[in-house]
């Protein structure tokens, strides 16, 4: 069954965007800022310090307390953020940090692509469209990238008009799983069952340990979502609807570019999979993942 054209937008989005996270041009810049060195080699794909993580992706909102960055980001333990936050603003301030971020994940975006890749005008095009009239309420990470100047060379341009729509679609998935009375140990625990991945392996990157899990097993148990470890028909129910409604979400997205979004989707697409070639983005996102996962 064909994507929902705006998952399908996200897939084709997100290696070109997301890449920002595992750039060594990133971290080479925040180590010079005073962070430490990157993580450990994944797959290739080499990982961010979780310091100038939380630091450089909330930096678009300001510099604001590590509590805000927790609560705009939404899946992460609070306890793991707000101290990296703390931490981050002693180091640098916001505006430092967001420029090395943007100049980071053009660098890499440069190296692998090029200067000036194909479809770049045309995509800037479509972008510039896609974002025009998107409205900021409920969206904390989308509101503050649209505060940041949009860089004025095409694939700086592309990258930040992304980004944003990345953040967009981001802020509005918090938005629905919480008013599914989800919190955030639990919605993790569901997506990565609902990606095919096994119980407490992603999610534990976002800080959880074994007495969140417990205590979050028992009340999805409670609510029928979680069985012996695994989705009940009614979780896998749960978590595809919240897919869906964030799909929804995204539906001024999609009438924006109108019939043109298959051609972003293919430009963007063919971008990704060369950064994904290059090992500048892990082998399979969120999209594929739950597809996969589905067949």
């Amino acid at each position: 069954m064909p994507l929902d054209p705006a998952r399908s937008l996200a897939a084709a989005i997100e290696p070109f965007t997301g890449q920002v996270y595992f750039s060594p041009e990133c971290h080479q810049r925040y180590e010079a800022l005073g962070f430490g060195p990157s993580g450990a080699e994944v797959g290739g794909v080499q990982m961010p310090e979780i310091a100038a993580y939380f630091t450089s992706r909330g930096s678009v909102m300001g510099q604001v307390p590590g509590a805000v960055v927790a609560a705009a980001f939404g899946v992460f333990k609070p306890a793991i953020v707000v101290p990296a936050v703390t931490a981050g603003w002693t180091r640098t301030d916001a505006a430092s940090i967001e420029a090395a971020r943007t100049a980071g994940a053009v660098a890499q975006l440069r190296r692998i692509l090029g200067d000036v890749p194909e479809g770049i005008d045309r995509a800037v095009d479509l972008l510039e469209r896609a974002t025009a009239d998107l409205e900021p309420a409920g969206k904390p990470l989308f509101a503050g990238l649209r505060s940041q100047d949009v860089p004025d060379e095409p694939l700086g341009a592309t990258w930040r008009l992304g980004d944003m729509l990345r953040e967009y679609r981001g802020d509005a998935h918090v938005a629905v799983w919480t008013a599914e009375a989800l919190d955030a140990c639990e919605i993790g625990m569901l997506t990565e069952l609902y990606w095919g991945l096994p119980s407490r392996s992603y999610s534990r990157t976002r800080g959880w340990n074994d007495d969140d899990y417990a205590a979050a097993t028992e009340r999805l148990e409670a609510r029928g979502l979680l069985a012996d470890g695994t989705l009940t028909d009614t979780g896998s129910q749960t978590r595809e609807a919240i897919e869906v409604a964030t799909d929804r979400a995204c539906a001024p997205i999609v009438a924006a570019l109108g019939d043109d979004l298959e051609e972003l989707v293919a430009i963007l697409g063919r971008w990704s999979g060369a950064i994904r070639d290059a090992h500048g983005y892990p082998a399979a996102g969120p999209v594929e993942l739950a597809e996969a996962a589905r067949r």
